[in-house]
């Protein structure tokens, strides 16, 4: 993780700001977009519940940050494995360092100081920094004073989940592009059934397009039923 990332190659496309349905969060998503492209931009802490699109927008961040002609590098810390202060102080080199899901650091004396240290270094070498956790830095159980006041003093992005209605357009749409047709009677059953996040609906539009292509079925609510009960 401390090498540049080939982000086309990691991560799905769909990982973009042009595939980001921001909803309510358009000044959350310039905000992102202005620090991931510009060194003079502020820098950035997005807050949101999971669902929320927190990572597809870091990651977004990341690819414009290289297509801008900068470096970038991504380190998510939720379910590091192994030492998660030695991994934020492997991270160096780049003009765009995003650590996503700094909440899981709190209360790790060796990870805040990394992230301390980070903060501080990061600044005087006029790079850019991007954090991200489940909630704004007053409500996160971090203890080093110091560094929730560095993180306080960030613009703050606070990211709304999309509303039902506004997944289901975006999820009807995407399938629409796919050929596939989601009528209502299957989309109140996939409702009522499966993860309402976008991000999770959107993976099950993947599997479902290449089911019903295989199947040379249409998508109905037996066929979604079977589907995701061989899911499990």
């Amino acid at each position: 993780m401390t090498s540049q990332l080939p982000l086309a190659l990691r991560w799905p496309r769909r990982q973009r700001f042009e595939h980001f349905h921001p909803g309510e969060n358009a000044a959350a998503v310039e905000a992102v977009r202005a620090a991931a492209t510009a060194a003079a931009a502020p820098w950035v802490f997005v807050a949101g519940p999971v669902g929320s699109g927190r990572t597809h927008l870091l990651i977004a961040a990341c690819q414009a940050a290289i297509d801008a002609g900068r470096t970038a590098q991504y380190l998510p810390l939720a379910g590091w494995r192994g030492s998660r202060a030695t991994a934020i102080r492997g991270m160096a080199g780049s003009d765009l360092l995003v650590i996503d899901d700094i909440d899981s650091i709190a209360g790790e004396g060796d990870a805040e100081h990394a992230l301390f240290d980070t903060f501080n270094r990061y600044r005087a070498e006029g790079c850019t920094l991007l954090f991200s956790a489940t909630g704004s830095p007053a409500s996160l159980d971090i203890a080093l004073p110091d560094l929730r006041s560095r993180l306080g003093s960030l613009t703050q992005a606070v990211l709304k989940p999309l509303g039902d209605d506004e997944r289901r357009h975006v999820l009807r749409e995407q399938a629409g592009a796919r050929g596939i047709e989601l009528d209502d009677v299957v989309l109140d059953w996939l409702f009522v059934h499966h993860a309402r996040d976008l991000g999770t609906l959107l993976d099950l539009l993947d599997t479902l397009d290449r089911a019903s292509l295989a199947a040379q079925r249409r998508v109905t609510v037996p066929f979604l039923r079977n589907l995701l009960r061989n899911e499990v």
